[in-house]
């Protein structure tokens, strides 16, 4: 399975020299690298090629990676019933230079890339109707990005007296806490309140 699809990879890399930068087969899947500028021509090509006839767009998705200078890689996933396989496509975007929209290659992008622009804030240029799918009309900042606070901007109530929703800034009813995730028999390595004799040792 793995020599089919590093075949499969190194027949689509050599067709598009100029549109692909490179193609990894890891766990029984093969990821293909594109430039965004030339997804359009690298979906098409997916598509439409005897070779790999990658009909079904299952899905597009964003990843986010804050430290790079493109901090987002937008993940194309393409299903082929007639080969029966399976294709990732990946591009790199920034937070100003839009995407090109696939609407024309795979209407199912619509809402996918709607999504992928809500909730990452990743531009798609030529779409017909880009505008938040998941978060209301007012909502601030874009959830799945790695530096959206966990906590949100707002909260949203119904208001019994106003009757209608209204929006308010975050209001913690307690104090923010840290967690660890060690289990009882990795012990802390620090010494816990109330612990026997830590509060004896500090008095001390």
């Amino acid at each position: 399975m793995d020599e089919s699809l590093k075949e499969l990879g190194e027949h689509i890399a050599a067709s598009l020299e100029n549109e692909v930068t490179g193609t990894d087969v890891a766990f029984g899947e093969l990821t293909v690298m594109a430039r965004a500028e030339q997804i359009k021509k690298v979906l098409k090509f997916l598509r439409d090629d005897p070779a790999c006839r990658f009909s079904t767009l299952i899905d597009v998705c964003g990843a986010d990676y804050p430290g790079r200078a493109k901090r987002f890689d937008v993940v194309y996933h393409l299903l082929s019933l007639h080969q029966n396989q399976r294709v990732r496509v990946k591009v790199r975007a920034d937070e100003e230079t839009p995407v090109p929209s696939v609407i024309d290659i795979f209407p199912s992008a619509n809402w996918y890339e709607r999504e992928t622009f809500d909730m990452y804030g990743v531009m798609f240029s030529d779409h017909p109707d880009l505008r938040r799918l998941l978060t209301d009309y007012g909502f601030t900042g874009h959830p799945l990005r790695k530096d959206f606070p966990l906590t949100g901007y707002v909260e949203v109530r119904y208001d019994e007296e106003q009757k209608r929703v209204v929006y308010e800034p975050v209001q913690l009813t307690q104090e923010f806490r840290n967690f660890d995730t060690l289990s009882p028999w990795e012990g802390a390595k620090y010494i816990l309140p109330n612990e026997d004799g830590a509060d004896s040792e500090a008095e001390s």
